[in-house]
């Protein structure tokens, strides 16, 4: 086996996270039934249901992609569209660029693009064979000293960029990018010698932490709710979780939200919610909140679509494309999720 190639790991039992992401939900009723009479309770009902409003919002408002995935997600839709629609950000390094993370402006792959590439390919059921190949070896060129992956790359460097996100010369590893990287690759079991080191950066990073913040501990937790040693990850997400509520990095009464601090650095207002963390009941995160927590966190997430149809971005806005780009990939996300925890979008 050469030593870059990509190919499965031995099967060591997987965590419950772990292995491709189950098929995609039959086709909408709609599509197999005539639909009801305009102007009819059932059509009103219908027409208002969360899910059809975020579908008028998609396709009146979003990149081709996310109508791809959202057309995938919840009408029952191909994956091979999602796929061909991604390819038009991926370079020929095998890392993506062109704006796939909308803060990151310009064609320069960058690794923050080839996670978000490979959170698709997860959702799709694609995230392996050849192209998984080309991507891990992207990773290799990417990487730091430590085998870890910097979140942003000097290449940036002249390309419109988000005015927090910082641009240097000499990057470090971060958990921030490495973390949902090698959960992810874990997670569909892939086999790569990048991911040896990429694992090793993650274990001592996660388990040496003493504070933190919001974007750091959900990619801890992609990590985490995928590697194959199922004790430890339980014993590092046990202690990170006493961390999350030590710190209050998560808003446990969306009704009270001055009493949780928003993390420095983030824009005004930009807190964080058990579902933030917990996107889906399988996750280890899932055990640092209540019931009662839970449900409000997924109340006031269901509560947040706004009259458009779409969700708000909660984080800076810097640019207008920047955020009329990520409200559609928001959107998706958040219905995503409430079906996850069984909650009716339409």
């Amino acid at each position: 086996m050469a030593e870059t190639g990509a190919s499965a790991l031995p099967h060591t039992g997987p965590p419950p996270l772990a292995g491709p992401t189950p098929a995609p939900d039959t086709p909408h009723p709609r599509a197999e039934h005539r639909p009801p009479l305009p102007g009819s309770e059932h059509h009103r009902a219908e027409h208002d249901a969360p899910l059809a409003r975020a579908e008028r919002f998609v396709w009146l408002t979003a990149r081709v992609l996310e109508q791809r995935l959202f057309a995938h997600h919840f009408r029952g839709g191909d994956p091979g569209p999602v796929e061909t629609a991604l390819d038009a950000y991926r370079n020929e390094d095998g890392g993506y660029g062109h704006a796939l993370e909308p803060d990151l402006r310009g064609p320069a792959s960058q690794p923050l693009h080839t996670a978000r590439a490979l959170r698709i390919l997860d959702a799709v059921a694609r995230c392996g064979g050849q192209r998984t190949e080309r991507i891990c070896r992207y990773l290799t060129s990417a990487s730091a000293p430590d085998g870890a992956l910097p979140a942003v790359l000097p290449s940036q460097r002249g390309y419109p960029t988000a005015p927090f996100v910082p641009v240097v010369d000499d990057p470090g590893g971060e958990l921030l990018a490495t973390g949902p990287v090698a959960g992810l690759l874990h997670r569909n079991e892939v086999w790569h010698a990048w991911l040896f080191r990429a694992t090793d950066f993650c274990w001592q990073a996660i388990e040496s932490l003493e504070d933190s913040h919001p974007y750091e501990v959900e990619a801890a937790v992609t990590f985490l709710d995928a590697v194959p040693d199922r004790p430890r990850a339980q014993a590092a997400a046990d202690r990170l979780g006493r961390l999350v509520r030590e710190r209050r990095l998560a808003v446990l009464d969306p009704d009270d939200l001055g009493a949780h601090p928003v993390s420095p650095g983030y824009a005004p207002g930009e807190h964080h919610f058990p579902h933030d963390y917990a996107v889906d009941p399988r996750s280890l995160a899932r055990a640092w909140f209540t019931d009662e927590e839970m449900a409000r966190s997924l109340d006031f997430l269901a509560a947040e679509q706004d009259a458009d149809g779409g969700w708000p971005v909660r984080w800076r806005h810097w640019a207008p494309a920047p955020a009329l780009e990520a409200r559609p990939a928001v959107t998706v996300e958040a219905l995503r999720t409430l079906r996850a925890y069984g909650r009716h979008i339409g």
